[in-house]
């Protein structure tokens, strides 16, 4: 309730396309900022500039703004530029980890980690360093941020040096939204829904206790 008051108390709203569109219903008579993939940084910045011109600003996220959002990118700025009074709000939500999660059963109910592999801000060899030491610490490991197909492969392949093709492995499109699609299978069989994945998924790849009951 908290992120649809700040939304509703605002003048000027800033955001994604596909997250400025799922919240259309509250944005009418606001000035409305959308942009594309790749623009975070002049969504901050626009986000700032407003607020200091005295706007009341929401800049939307989907999620949660902390888990690979832009709340830490606004503080950033606002650290670079130094003395601007400006406190923003962050309003927590749920990250898409936990909302694949719950549409999946509970495999997240012990240690996991939660690992981004998109290679725009972060190479390849470090983003499997990190695939590498969620899989050996057999933590259940969840992967956001889906864009490229080979790098996926690639870390899935790892964590399979680690862990048995049994491993249930979770596939979770659009998870509350129209057109979810939910889906359960393992590191042996996974591949075979590789065509399903896209920007929008989040995969959760099981440890070494985790089981499937009834289907999930």
């Amino acid at each position: 309730m908290a992120a649809i008051n700040a939304i509703r108390d605002s003048d000027v709203v800033i955001g994604y396309n596909t997250y400025v569109n799922l919240i259309s219903d509250l944005i009418n008579g606001k000035e409305v900022v959308r942009s594309r993939m790749h623009e975070e940084v002049m969504r901050a910045r626009l986000a700032i500039e407003k607020a200091l011109d005295g706007h009341v600003v929401s800049l939307v996220s989907g999620g949660d703004p902390q888990v690979y959002g832009l709340a830490s990118l606004v503080l950033e700025l606002l650290n670079k530029e130094g003395g601007l009074d400006l406190r923003p709000t962050i309003i927590p939500g749920v990250t898409a980890a936990l909302a694949a999660a719950a549409r999946l059963g509970a495999p997240l109910n012990m240690d996991f980690a939660v690992i981004n592999l998109s290679n725009l801000l972060v190479n390849d060899e470090e983003i499997m360093m990190r695939v590498k030491a969620a899989a050996g610490g057999d933590f259940v490991i969840a992967l956001y941020n889906l864009i490229s197909k080979d790098v996926l492969v690639k870390a899935m392949n790892l964590i399979s040096t680690f862990r048995s093709a049994s491993t249930p492995v979770g596939i979770v499109r659009n998870a509350y939204r129209d057109g979810e699609f939910v889906l359960t299978t393992n590191l042996g069989n996974w591949m075979r829904y590789l065509e399903a994945v896209d920007m929008n998924t989040t995969l959760i790849i099981g440890n070494s206790r985790t089981y499937v009951y009834r289907g999930s």
